[in-house]
């Protein structure tokens, strides 16, 4: 059972899991969820309708009804399932990872992300061990096209962007089925056709080889703007007009222009634990405060509803908003921070220039270290830097994040594989080089290899 993570069931199909396993996984879920129909949508992958068949199959082998959206995004997903009230949705994607890998995402109701703890650990027990027994009411398998109200919800965040000039990569993935009846055709697109073999790049923005093309078609239009979205749409991320990519985090305070600036919305605004510090004090300016905590949309969700906050982000392009009962949705991010690039731009703020303003420190971005004793190994950095200067923060969740006067870092362990995740920022280049160096040296004597 190699594909159950702490968030999701993802892993290469044949390798990880097979399809009696979607199938039993189909099976035990309404049980688990208490639902009598479970909302079900997929992505363009090549194996995808073979997990659809047999995950439809267990669902309704359960005697439970399948309501078949067919080829959506994840968000739309999500927001179905919290607007027309199922207990129960899974959309069958790997998101962002290559052509050979799929995958399951669950939510339940009021579209609360379902986690190993929170019910995929149990749902691996049932599948590992309880026995199928098919009932005797069979579920039916209902088709479900709600496209043209998704489309008519996202018109509220529709301005007029005729005066920007855009990039736009749909990395061959599920944006391509709403991005032209959102944007229009004034946008260079790029890759806008569904295509599950990735035959231009894979469908990750945050690996900088995928965003050569976008890079490549910005310079050469002379666009204000490049956008590119991951496989299953829930994440964007941009470039600016000289084709350099920005950090995603970056972007959460460019939407703090449109959600607190323009709208006044009240509540406090998430981020995660690898966040620059750069947003906190740039969202303090526009008047609101952040919650920095822990990586993953099981984590995000639950924690802007539970403090009813306005919006939020992640490091790795997520993007979440109370107007979308709190899940993330990279049509709503892209067309907000479009709007907030397009306003910008009418008062000669170009978009580099933007987030030359809100860049305030010197990022390392993530680097990993491949070590076995990761916990050991945290502590052993968490001890030497606190011996050599007092922190003035220090949080304990997803790792360590020590936040000193001029610089810091968080430390954490990848969840799946022999990995530390190492981020870090200073007020200066020069003084950022040192403290990774001497963070280096003390993760030297764990390394593997």
């Amino acid at each position: 059972m190699g594909a159950f993570k702490a968030y999701d069931f993802r892993g290469i199909f044949g390798k990880d899991f097979d399809l009696d396993t979607v199938y039993r996984f189909g099976y035990f879920l309404p049980s688990l969820l208490h639902a009598d129909k479970v909302l079900v949508g997929r992505d363009m992958r090549l194996s995808t309708p073979k997990l659809f068949e047999a995950l439809a199959l267990g669902i309704t082998d359960a005697g439970a009804d399948v309501y078949d959206m067919g080829l959506t995004t994840t968000p739309m997903v999500y927001y179905f399932t919290a607007h027309h009230h199922f207990d129960a949705s899974v959309m069958i994607t790997a998101s962002h990872n290559p052509k050979e890998y799929n995958g399951l995402k669950v939510s339940t109701t009021d579209a609360l992300p379902v986690g190993f703890d929170t019910g995929l650990g149990e749902l691996e027990r049932c599948i590992k061990e309880e026995a199928v027994i098919v009932s005797s009411q069979h579920g039916k398998v209902i088709p479900y096209d709600v496209k043209d109200e998704y489309l008519a919800f996202q018109s509220q965040y529709h301005h007029d962007l005729s005066g920007l000039n855009m990039v736009m990569d749909c990395s061959n993935g599920m944006a391509s089925i709403l991005v032209k009846e959102i944007f229009g055709n004034a946008p260079h697109y790029l890759f806008d056709t569904l295509d599950g073999s990735f035959p231009n790049h894979e469908a990750n923005p945050l690996e900088l080889e995928n965003i050569v093309a976008l890079q490549e078609k910005v310079r050469e239009t002379h666009a204000d703007i490049g956008i590119i979205f991951d496989g299953d749409a829930d994440r964007v991320m941009f470039v600016d007009e000289h084709g350099d990519f920005i950090p995603p985090d970056l972007i959460i305070a460019v939407l703090g222009h449109f959600f607190i600036e323009e709208k006044g919305y009240e509540g406090k605004v998430i981020q995660d634990i690898r966040t620059s510090k750069s947003v906190a004090e740039y969202i303090e300016k526009l008047g609101r405060e952040v919650e920095i905590w822990r990586v993953g949309r099981a984590y995000a969700a639950m924690k802007l509803r539970e403090i009813d906050g306005a919006f939020g982000g992640e490091y790795a392009g997520h993007y979440y908003f109370r107007d979308f009962f709190y899940s993330d949705s990279a049509m709503i991010a892209s067309q907000v921070a479009l709007y907030v690039f397009d306003k910008m731009k009418k008062v000669g703020i170009s978009v580099s220039q933007l987030i030359g303003n809100i860049r305030q420190y010197a990022n390392s971005g993530e680097i990993n270290f491949t070590i076995e004793d990761k916990a050991g190994a945290m502590e052993a950095v968490k001890n030497y830097c606190c011996e050599q200067e007092t922190p003035v923060k220090v949080m304990d969740f997803d790792g360590y994040r020590l936040e000193f006067a001029d610089w810091w870092f968080n430390i954490r362990p990848s969840n799946t594989e022999p990995y530390l995740r190492l981020l870090m920022e200073a007020r200066t280049q020069a003084m950022l080089e040192e403290k990774y160096n001497m963070i280096a040296g003390v993760l030297k004597e764990y390394m593997v290899g």
